[in-house]
């Protein structure tokens, strides 16, 4: 949904009331002009303009300025933290590193564009990884001896990707998952 601009806002209040330009404009103390500008979309009024502008339409500064709630962000970091984290369950249950991002991301993913890259970007690495981690298994009865500093390399590499793409992810958005096999692919 198209998030209404104050000049659309303006107009519309001041039209709801019925006042003119020149009458809105007596009542707030706001000169006609920049009243126009602001309703052309010319110029951004300072916040002491909108404010007066309210008093003088008698609504509140919220009906004409709609701010972006800093609620949802902190939810938005919230569910980005869980995507990329919630694969450590795969250290305690096996295949949790698979089937916990994966049902995580069936479920949002729906709900943003945000949500949906980054969990089939989480997805599609702790598949890769838990491949890895099954050929690096496979290939102990050829090579014995090497095959324990495979599997923990393997493993390793998991967990150092995994935590600096949570903190990545917090920090900037970002993310980059190397060596990922794109198992799911974007739209």
């Amino acid at each position: 949904m198209k998030q209404q601009t104050i000049r659309e806002n303006l107009v519309y209040q001041r039209k709801l009331k019925g006042f003119t330009q020149d009458e809105l404009s007596e009542k707030t103390t706001v000169g006609v002009r920049t009243i126009q500008r602001i309703e052309k979309g010319e110029v951004q009024p300072h916040l002491q303009t909108v404010k007066l502008l309210a008093v003088g339409l008698d609504i509140d500064v919220d009906d004409l300025i709609v701010l972006d709630n800093p609620k949802e962000e902190v939810i938005e970091r919230k569910w980005i933290l869980l995507l990329h984290s919630i694969p450590f369950f795969g250290l305690i249950i096996p295949f949790g590193n698979i089937l916990f991002p994966i049902f995580l991301w069936i479920h949002k993913a729906n709900d943003s564009k945000t949500y949906d890259n980054h969990g089939r970007s989480v997805v599609n690495f702790h598949c890769s990884i838990m491949l890895y981690f099954i050929i690096s298994l496979l290939l102990f009865f050829p090579f014995p001896g090497m095959n324990f500093f495979l599997t923990a390399a393997v493993v390793l590499f998991g967990i150092i990707t995994t935590i600096v793409n949570i903190f990545s992810a917090l920090d900037s958005g970002t993310y980059k998952y190397p060596l990922s096999i794109p198992f799911l692919k974007g739209n």
